[in-house]
């Protein structure tokens, strides 16, 4: 925690801030010494109560409270300003900030400027590897910490200014080597990089079977984990004898199967969901026709559909479950956990079609606020929809949050004039468009999609959908789980002949199989295996 010129940056800048006539100031700035001529992205500030982990690595989900600002052809020493009139979350003001102590830090996140092939030309952060995530992305700079005091407002005298300059560059991110058991690959996408008008990679983590070496002639099933982005291997294996994954997986009984994860990381999210779309550009394609070719060319995968398997949570279980649905001749089936919104009347709590608006619910005589996230076992709302929304817009503007409904707009959505997404609401006001929702409607409710196209569908899709979910999901995720449900166990001609589970008061997580069961009764799956 303590870095080497803390206590110079002290000595130069802590005073106590004693915002006068109301205005508390900080001065962010980059130094000359990191190299850089000129920059444009986004300035953070950030403050904690405690400094036993950086500040800035303590911003999450409901937490620590930030500010942040965007700047244009920044020059070294150039000052960015936050001040009251800076958006910050959870507080949304620094003059409501309590008077106290606290540790402040200062991030800089990079942009690049994207040319895409639609003619569109944005500003976005470069993933390096890290996972959409300002916070620890390698090229950005942070600052020393300085521990500061904001005192109560005084009626007269001269505004003082705190001055933080970043000058840490964040290293790369080191990639684990390749082991007997688990190896790496990555690959420049020619498809997203000629739609993105810059190098774009994709990547995979295999888990190899017990005696892959031993058998050089034996093809095996793949299981193709979804999920967000990680360098960690599939079903969090690692080599460590105390792991009951590990004694599972090494063990003569556990089924010869090869397992992927996939990073696919966009300028928008850490995971592009796996599919094509207006925003993030032709994903699908890059993964099924340029990474899992490459796989199979490099690791002995039975390249037929009926092996290629899928399962996944949250982000990966829609994954999965899109990836079946849209690419019915290329998988052989899903096993779908908690997915995201498989149908758009709700959507963490957003009803897109009959709400007005997305941060609350208009009733008669009064307005109720949209709850976001809850707590499984009581239902106590932790986060409203206004609150998780705003926390994205303090993470950037024009979508470029990385945070979970801005990659829906981004995925779901149409492309607006400026080049970035058409948000389907406002974020300051939460005003739903309901062109853009019909656009959700029309291309990404999969719900929708497969009622629509049945007759096409629905014979590539018998026993080949599995969904599970908590019914007291954190993120009422379960209620699209349920609108899914209802259609497919109506279908005739044929009937889906899938699956549906639930834990009555499972959450977001919840789940009725340990990982080798679940991989037992994928693999059991496969015709042959019948």
């Amino acid at each position: 925690m303590r870095q080497p010129f803390r206590w110079l940056l002290l000595l130069f800048c802590l005073a106590a801030i004693s915002p006068v006539n109301g205005q508390r100031v900080f001065n962010l700035s980059y130094t000359a010494a990191t190299g850089e001529q000129s920059l444009t992205g986004r300035l953070f500030l950030v403050l904690a109560h405690s400094d036993s982990v950086e500040p800035r690595l303590q911003v999450g989900r409901y937490g620590t409270q930030f500010f942040g600002v965007d700047f244009v052809q920044l020059k070294p020493g150039q000052p960015v300003s936050i001040d009251n009139a800076t958006f910050g979350y959870p507080i949304n003001s620094l003059i409501n900030i309590p008077p106290g102590d606290y540790y402040a830090q200062a991030v800089l996140d990079k942009y690049t400027e994207f040319k895409r092939s639609d003619g569109h030309t944005l500003w976005m952060h470069a993933d390096q590897w890290e996972g959409q995530d300002w916070r620890r992305s390698p090229g950005n700079l942070y600052s020393p910490v300085v521990k500061i005091t904001i005192d109560p407002p005084k009626a007269n005298g001269r505004p003082p200014v705190i001055s933080l300059a970043v000058s840490t560059v964040i290293p790369p991110i080191a990639v684990p080597p390749d082991t007997k058991w688990v190896k790496h690959l990555k690959i420049k996408s020619a498809k997203l990089t000629q739609f993105w008008g810059q190098p774009i990679y994709i990547g995979a983590t295999i888990l190899l079977p017990k005696g892959y070496e031993e058998h050089p002639n034996q093809h095996y099933p793949t299981i193709y984990q979804e999920g967000h982005f990680s360098l960690g291997a599939p079903f969090g294996f690692r080599e460590d004898e105390h792991s009951p994954f590990y004694k599972d997986w090494t063990s003569d009984s556990c089924p010869a199967v090869i397992a992927v994860t996939l990073q696919h990381p966009t300028p928008y999210f850490d995971d592009s969901y796996a599919v094509n779309s207006a925003n993030n550009g032709p994903y699908g394609d890059a993964i099924q026709e340029e990474l899992i070719p490459e796989i199979e060319k490099q690791f002995r995968c039975i390249p037929e559909a009926k092996a290629r398997l899928l399962t996944g949570g949250s982000t990966g279980g829609w994954e999965s479950f899109a990836l079946q649905v849209l690419y019915p001749d290329f998988y052989g089936g899903c096993w779908a956990f908690s997915p995201d919104p498989l149908d758009f009347r709700n959507v963490e709590g957003i009803d897109i079609y009959s709400d007005q608006n997305a941060y609350y619910k208009q009733h008669e005589w009064y307005r109720a606020p949209t709850a976001n996230t809850r707590v499984p076992l009581t239902g106590e709302v932790l986060l409203t929809s206004a609150q998780r929304n705003i926390m994205e817009l303090v993470n950037g503007t024009h979508g470029r949050s990385g945070g979970q409904l801005d990659i829906w707009s981004a995925v779901f959505g149409p492309v607006g004039d400026d080049g970035y997404f058409k948000p389907l609401f406002d974020k300051h006001s939460g005003a739903i468009d309901s062109t853009v929702a019909k656009y959700w409607k029309e291309h990404w409710d999969l719900r929708y999609y497969l009622e629509t196209h049945w007759p096409e569908v629905g014979p590539k899709l018998v026993g080949k959908l599995h969904v599970f979910a908590g019914r007291m999901d954190d993120f009422f995720l379960n209620f699209g789980v349920y609108h899914m449900e209802d259609f497919l166990t109506s279908t005739k001609n044929p009937y889906y002949n899938g699956s549906f589970s639930y834990g009555d008061r499972g959450g977001h997580g919840w789940r009725p199989y340990t990982n080798i069961q679940l991989i037992r009764i994928m693999v059991e799956s496969i015709p042959q295996n019948r």
